[in-house]
């Protein structure tokens, strides 16, 4: 699954699947708990959570293991981060409301579907960025230091440092 090579869900991804359901309960009801105490649990399953970072509960993904998150990073409520490979999120980075990052991809051809089999593919997204609310992110993108997403987005490509996307699909945009 890592590796970005197809993969079945297996009983041991059943298992993590079913701690990260567990976890999430517990996260998206500490929404009146102090910011420390997130962040705590915060810290408890991700794979990295820098100092300040920030997500607002609800809060979902796959497994939680895959998310890294930058110092200072925000997320705002209802995002959805599926993480079944690898997600990165770099300093001071800023994510509104509804945002949907997605790196869990499917074979192209329905054949293949059919079995069931699937695959991911990583995100990054830079330091600085700002990703306005409702926006999707789509497998396989990197997102530049210093970009801007505009609400309502679907990002299908990789996005420049320092430029402004908007659209479906979304495309460079005159600051």
């Amino acid at each position: 699954m890592l590796a970005g090579e197809l993969y079945y869900t297996d009983d041991e991804l059943a298992a993590d699947q079913a701690a990260a359901k567990a976890w999430m309960a517990r996260y998206n009801a500490a929404l009146a708990s102090p910011i420390a105490e997130r962040h705590a649990l915060l810290c408890e399953r991700l794979k990295q959570v820098g100092k300040g970072a920030v997500i607002r509960p609800p809060f979902f993904c796959d497994y939680g293991t895959n998310i890294s998150l930058g110092d200072g990073v925000f997320l705002n409520f209802n995002c959805v981060i599926l993480d079944v490979v690898e997600v990165v999120i770099g300093d001071r980075t800023q994510i509104g409301p509804a945002v949907q990052i997605y790196t869990a991809d499917h074979p192209r051809d329905a054949e293949t579907r059919r079995t069931g089999l699937e695959f991911g593919r990583p995100i990054r997204i830079g330091s600085d960025v700002w990703i306005g609310g409702g926006a999707i992110i789509l497998p396989g993108v990197t997102i530049g230091d210093g970009a801007l997403v505009a609400a309502g987005s679907v990002v299908t490509r990789d996005v420049a440092p320092g430029a402004t996307v908007a659209g479906n699909p979304a495309r460079p945009r005159a600051a």
